[in-house]
């Protein structure tokens, strides 16, 4: 498949089917961050899911499309090395946690670490991968800005930006779904606002 293609189908997805049901959750009091699993063959949708930090603070959007995943019938469940996983925003250290013990060989996503806390006010992932587990050069006791705090392809999986993958296509393609991205992302800034006028009070530790 071209990757002009995929990336379309993924944003799809985020637009036709995460989004609606985060802006569910972020009327609940929910973060805004959801993800999908698809299946490789075909890109047909399998679970699609939000944020659910209300019901409990380990259901991140990832956490919580896993645990919806793994709660259909075994055979109605594709294996996860025949899935796609489709994140949001670039996958917390829980949920990097969550994708490598669930045995899924990839994820992609569209919002970076840097947009969740620069654009949507949520630092806690930065700040996670850093406070603990980047550990700090011994002699300036600092983690360098430029070291990435995760490995973005080891043995377990490979990570995909979006936006890094839309950087390469030709400019027709390039051009095409960098307007689809900027429509996104107005949604996106949508939810966030509303989320950021509304949180508190609903017992999410990290609000």
């Amino acid at each position: 498949m071209e990757t002009a293609t995929l990336i379309s189908r993924l944003l799809d997805v985020i637009e036709q089917q995460i989004a609606p049901v985060t802006a569910d959750g972020v009327a609940r009091g929910n973060k805004l961050f959801g993800a999908a699993i698809l299946r490789k063959s075909d890109l047909s949708t399998v679970v699609a899911e939000t944020n659910n930090e209300i019901e409990n603070p380990l259901w991140h959007g990832e956490m919580h499309a896993i645990k919806r995943f793994f709660e259909l019938p075994a055979d109605q469940r594709p294996a996860t090395s025949d899935c796609l996983f489709l994140a949001t925003h670039e996958p917390c250290s829980l949920c990097l946690s969550g994708i490598t013990w669930s045995g899924f060989d990839n994820f992609y996503y569209l919002f970076s670490h840097q947009d969740s806390r620069d654009s949507f006010a949520i630092p806690y992932d930065i700040q996670i991968l850093k406070a603990v587990y980047a550990v700090p050069d011994p002699e300036t006791g600092k983690v360098s800005p430029e070291r990435d705090l995760y490995n973005r392809r080891n043995e377990f999986w490979t990570s995909h930006g979006l936006q890094d993958m839309i950087a390469g296509l030709d400019r027709g393609n390039r051009e095409l779904l960098l307007a689809r991205m900027d429509e996104i992302s107005a949604l996106y800034a949508d939810l966030s606002d509303r989320y950021q006028k509304t949180k508190g009070g609903k017992g999410i530790p990290l609000a």
